[in-house]
This record gives C-alpha cells, sequence and structure tokens, in this order.
C-alpha cells in the first residue's frame, strides 16, 4: 500500500487531492493507495472571499465548503488534526492526535499574515486570513457602531468609527472597498451621520494593487476615493495600539486614533512549513525551494505546493506568486507527477505555469482587473470585471463541488444578495413574498386539469386523433402562408379527411402571415387567423418548425394507431400529473419543468395561440421553491432532501443543494 499525505485543505491542498484521486482511479491504482488528507479544520475556505462576510455581504456558511461532502464517493481519508512536525528522514508527519507516514507528501499548508516586526501589530491588529478572521472582523464592525450610537463622548466616538486598513494590496483594497460600501447601510441602520465614519486604505507602496498597471491602479484609488476612502500611500505603519497608529512618512512619525486596524499588509507560510524550512532549502518567508516537477531540492518524495512553493518558473525573473492560479497549476502538476511516479505510467511533467490574470474588486459591484490568454491580456472594468471574477469562481467551484456549490454561490451572490450589493444590483434577488405564487400555482394546475379532461371526453383514451390533431393545424399554417404568397393551398394525401375539409375551408377565409424566417435548422411562423384590424390576442398565433421534430412525429409517433393511442394517453396522463401537482403543491419543480417542455412541444407541433403563452411563463415562475407556502412540497422536500442527499453516486457528483 502507498500512502500518500496532503497537509494542507486549502486550494492547492484541495484540489491536489481531489486531482491524484481522480488519476489514480482511472488508472486503476486507487486500490494500492491511501491518500490522507490532514487540516485543523472540517471545511476548506475560500480565502479570497473573506472580505464579503467581514463587511456582511454574504453570510459566513457561503466562505466554507465542508470536507466530508467535497471527498464523498472517493478514497479520500480526511483527519482532523494539526501537524506539529515532519520527521522528513523517516517519512512521517507528526500530529497533536496521531503520526501518518508516507510514501510521498504533499505539503500545501499555506501562509499566515506576516507582521514585519510593527510593534503591537499583532496584538491589536485584527487580520482577515481565515473564516475565524472574517467572522471575529464582522463582530467588531458592528460593535463599533452598536456602541458608537449610544456614545456620548464625542472623542471616543470617532475613535469608535475610525477604521484603518493597512496594506494596499488584493487584499487590503478589496477590504476596504467592501467596507466603504457597507458603511452607509450601518450609518442608516444605527442614525450615525456618515461624515462621522473615517475610512484609511495606508501602505508604503507609491499605488494601490501595484502588480496592476499603473492606469488600472489609478482607477482603483479613484473608485475608493469616490466611496469616502482616504487613500494614504508612502506612509509606513511603525506602531499600532489598542485605540492610535503611528505611521511614518518620510522622516516624520504621527499618532492617529483609530478604533479598529485591519492588517493585510503580507504573508509568510503557516507554522508548519516554516519549521520545514529550517530543514529544507528555502527562501524568504518560509517558502521551500523546489525543483521543476515541484519537488523539494533535498527529498524527491516531497511535493510543495501552492503558496509554500519557492520557484521560479523558464524564462522568468521571479519565483511565481502567491496567488490561487498557482494554487491551481501546481496542484495539477503535483497531482500529475506523483500519480506518473506510483503507477509507473505516463511522465513527470516539469511546472511552466501560464497564469490568466489578476483582479480586484472594489465592494460588490465594481471591480478592474487585467486577463485573457497568457500571452495577450486586456484591461475590464466594472460590470465586465465582476463577471469575469464570478466566472472564474464558478469554473473553480465546478472543480471542488459541482452543481452543489455553484448553486450555492449563486444564491449567496445573486439571488439573496444583502441590500442589492451585486454588480446586477437587486434584480435577480428574492424579494417577492413566495405566497404570492399561490394563486398562480392553483389557477395553471385547474387549467392543465381542464386540458387532460377535455382530451378524455374528445376521446383519446379511445381511438387515434394526432393525425388529424397535427394534420389541421400544419393544414392551417400552410394555408395562411401560401395565400400570402399567391399560392393554391396544397393537398395533403397523407392527411385524414377532416384536415383536407379543413385545409379548404381555411383556404377560403385566410388569415394573415406576419413572419416567416427559415433558419435552416428551424423555421419561425407567426399568424394571425383573421385580418389584422379585426384580430384578438386569441387570433394570433405562434410555431417553431422544426425538421428533426417533423421527422420524428412523421416516423415514430404517427407510425401506427396503436402508437398514437399509447401518445395520446401519455400527454393526458401528464397533463393531470401536473395539475394535481401543482394545485396540491407536490414536486412542484418537476411539474414545473414537464409543464415548460410540453408547451415547448406543442409549440413545435401544433404551435401556440398568444393567449396561451402565459403558461409558459407561469411554470417558470413556478419552478423554484412555489411548493413550500401552502403545499405539500413543505413537508415532503426536506424529508427526500434529507435521504437524496446521502445516496452514493448523488454524493459522488454533488447532485443536490444545501
Amino acid at each position: 500500500m502507498t500512502n500518500i499525505v496532503v497537509i494542507g485543505a486549502g486550494y492547492a491542498g484541495v484540489l491536489a487531492t481531489k486531482k491524484l484521486e481522480k488519476k489514480l482511479r482511472k488508472q486503476g491504482a486507487a486500490g494500492d493507495t491511501q491518500i490522507t488528507l490532514i487540516d485543523r479544520h472540517p471545511y476548506h475556505t475560500m480565502l479570497t472571499e473573506l472580505h464579503e462576510v467581514a463587511a456582511c455581504r454574504v453570510g459566513e456558511e457561503s466562505v466554507k465548503l465542508n470536507l466530508e461532502q467535497i471527498f464523498a464517493g472517493r478514497k479520500v481519508n480526511v483527519v482532523l488534526d494539526t501537524v506539529t512536525g515532519i520527521q522528513f528522514e523517516k517519512n512521517k508527519v507528526v500530529g497533536k492526535n496521531g503520526a501518518y507516514s508516507y510514501d510521498y507528501l504533499i505539503l500545501a499548508a499555506g501562509s499566515k499574515p506576516t507582521y514585519f516586526g510593527v510593534e503591537g501589530a499583532e496584538e491589536h491588529s485584527y487580520t482577515l486570513w481565515s473564516y475565524d478572521d472574517a467572522v471575529r472582523l464582522r463582530d467588531r464592525i458592528h460593535d463599533c457602531f452598536r456602541l458608537a450610537a449610544d456614545e456620548t463622548d464625542d472623542k471616543k466616538r470617532r475613535e469608535l468609527l475610525t477604521f484603518y486598513v493597512v496594506g494596499a494590496g488584493f487584499t487590503g483594497v478589496e477590504m476596504i472597498g467592501e467596507l466603504a460600501e457597507y458603511v452607509p447601510i450601518l450609518c442608516k441602520r444605527f442614525h450615525i451621520k456618515r461624515e462621522e465614519v473615517k475610512l484609511v486604505d495606508v501602505d508604503g507602496l507609491s499605488r494601490p494593487v501595484p502588480v496592476l498597471p499603473e492606469k488600472l491602479s489609478g482607477r482603483v484609488e479613484r473608485r475608493l476615493t469616490k466611496m469616502g476612502v482616504d487613500v494614504v500611500m508612502n506612509a509606513s505603519v511603525v506602531g499600532v495600539g489598542e485605540n492610535f497608529i503611528r505611521l511614518k512618512q518620510k522622516d516624520s512619525v504621527s499618532q492617529y486614533a483609530a478604533g479598529t486596524v485591519i492588517w493585510t499588509a503580507g504573508i509568510e507560510s503557516a507554522e508548519i512549513t516554516a519549521d520545514a524550512a529550517k530543514e529544507l532549502k528555502s527562501a524568504g518567508r518560509g517558502r521551500i525551494e523546489v525543483d521543476s516537477c515541484l519537488r523539494s531540492v533535498d527529498h524527491e518524495n516531497v511535493y510543495v505546493i501552492g503558496d509554500n512553493m519557492f520557484y521560479t518558473a523558464p524564462g522568468e525573473e521571479r519565483p511565481v506568486p502567491q496567488m490561487v492560479e498557482n494554487a491551481e497549476h501546481s496542484a495539477d502538476t503535483a497531482a500529475n507527477n506523483i500519480a506518473a511516479a506510483v503507477t509507473k505510467k505516463g511522465s513527470m511533467e516539469e511546472y511552466n505555469p501560464k497564469f490568466h490574470g489578476i483582479m480586484v474588486c472594489v465592494g460588490g459591484r465594481w471591480g478592474t482587473a487585467r486577463g485573457g490568454l497568457a500571452s495577450h491580456q486586456i484591461n475590464f472594468v466594472s460590470f465586465f470585471a465582476m463577471f469575469a471574477k464570478h466566472f472564474i469562481n464558478i469554473i473553480y467551484f465546478i472543480q471542488v463541488m459541482g452543481w452543489a456549490k455553484v448553486w450555492s454561490y449563486l444564491t449567496h451572490e445573486i439571488f439573496t444578495i444583502r441590500n442589492r450589493r451585486s454588480f446586477v444590483g437587486g434584480h435577480f434577488s428574492n424579494r417577492t413574498p413566495s405566497f404570492l405564487l399561490v394563486p398562480l400555482r392553483l389557477w395553471l394546475g385547474a387549467v392543465w386539469v381542464f386540458e387532460a379532461v377535455m382530451k378524455i371526453v374528445e376521446g383519446w383514451f379511445e381511438k387515434p386523433m394526432l393525425k388529424d390533431f397535427f394534420g389541421y393545424a400544419d393544414s392551417w399554417y400552410d394555408s395562411i402562408i401560401r395565400s400570402y404568397f399567391g399560392l393554391a393551398p396544397a393537398v395533403d394525401a397523407t392527411a385524414g379527411a377532416t384536415a383536407d375539409a379543413a385545409a379548404a375551408e381555411t383556404a377560403a377565409s385566410v388569415g394573415t402571415l406576419l413572419l416567416d424566417w427559415d433558419f435552416g435548422l428551424f423555421e419561425t411562423i407567426f399568424v394571425s387567423g383573421k385580418e389584422l384590424a379585426h384580430s384578438t390576442l386569441a387570433d394570433y398565433a405562434f410555431k417553431l418548425n422544426v425538421p428533426f421534430v417533423n421527422w420524428s412525429i412523421d416516423n415514430i409517433v404517427l407510425a401506427s394507431d396503436g402508437m398514437q393511442v399509447f401518445m395520446q394517453v401519455v400527454i393526458v396522463l401528464l397533463e393531470l400529473a401536473i395539475g394535481l401537482g401543482l394545485i396540491g403543491g407536490l414536486f412542484t419543480f418537476p411539474c414545473s419543468a414537464v409543464s415548460i417542455i410540453l408547451q415547448f412541444m406543442f409549440l413545435t407541433t401544433t404551435g401556440l395561440y398568444l393567449n396561451g403563452v402565459w403558461m409558459i411563463f407561469a411554470s417558470t415562475a413556478l419552478l423554484v421553491g412555489a411548493g413550500y407556502t401552502i403545499g405539500f412540497d413543505y413537508y415532503v422536500g426536506p424529508f427526500l432532501k434529507k435521504h437524496w442527499k446521502n445516496i452514493k453516486w448523488v454524493k459522488r457528483w454533488y447532485l443536490y443543494n444545501d
């Protein structure tokens, strides 16, 4: 048995573990290997989204991904433990709760904030580098406003309402931008004037986010200033106290009141990596040197990835950056190389990453980015930058937890966004009380039941009727089209007598052709059964004429009388099931989905009158959660969800949502 131990469940550790398990399983080596992932938390944290929790744009649960769910159905042993040491000569990882032998080790322990020896910074500032940090900072911000609202001492009040963010890199800018967006909401909530709140972003850099082009850095600074942030560059922090901060500008040191100091000025390797760096060849801040295959230069069975690695790619002057894209790329390379070493299949690959850009968000509504292909990049701002950010996050979530996390992310960021703090505002946010959909649900259900009952009365259970049903519709549309072009009505030799008579009758009193566009794969037809001056909504009809659908009807549905009756019975039973389900609020999602499918089926066969198109929109409105108000889904839904998500293949493919 080959033992592979992964230290750290951050971006790099989680992706490396998933990719490695998949490669070993596909190569038939899963039974001979054991992958153990060790982390002190039972969840993976979205570090790049922590500022959203700290400034209360999304709930704290949105940045946590449960490790048990991530690795459900996979041969990965998730161990909750704090690693205290690594014995490289003995191939052993030592934790507080036990020891773990390995044949291959992946070190992906991540980073922690670094304070550069600034006096009082560690003791008196708030960090933003973990889930706990974000929750603690969120509570601190709320406490400051709550206490300030009751504070009668003006000096103390202003101190409580003064916030400094130290650092103008990605994390610092995103944190101060998020806070600046949230402050007006808090001011309204606690009846505090906005001008009483002071927000400052300070850094020794000459401009914010210097890895961006200078033009984009300037836009970031202007955006922050517009939001009421004092951007102080070329100023070094030399001290932090319980209620103050000291800044050095040129040769002058000044002290300012500060109720809250948020430290985002830099990172260094986590403790376990820093300890390992004392034994292994390393560079600054505990980053361990690796070869082109991402192995420690001292031990070939130790792979170092993500923030912990120190590697300069061919043709580059600087080492790879400590950013998420590097974590993703290095995880893939390490997984490939360990799989190749274990299975003796395939070859080792060298790490030569191509980074596709960088971006920074200033609040939930605005961002800027530079990205594209590795060799050709362009600038994005505002809507397009925010769209890119969400798209990239979704791609990551697909890799980690598939549909379950993608839906959860869209729900938090779009569908239930607080105070409209999204790049699409609150336009897609759910603010309509669900009980208002109950009358619509009942009426749509009743219409479907009525349609089914009428078909039963007409004899759909007893004799074939689809041939005449489709034939009449085709003759009607054809007669209007041919009349428009001055052609005689066509007679379909395969149509029934009823259809022939209908064609002749229609030809005598033809309607009006409004649109007939043929795109090859489908044709759109829009007509009125009367002259426009005398037409009502019930006279207008729309049809999608799809050749494949027509072929299926002619060669399958209408192939025999027995098949026609069978399809008729299926349609009637579906209409009854949809109607009764909607009326009772039971299985509302599948009922609404099938309702839409049936409507589109009718659209491509007989067409739809405009006065019936409302059923498509009503079905769409009822897709999500409509049966949980005065409906049986309120009781049945939670029961089914509980048992559904415990099915092995459902957990494995993440075919559920929480």
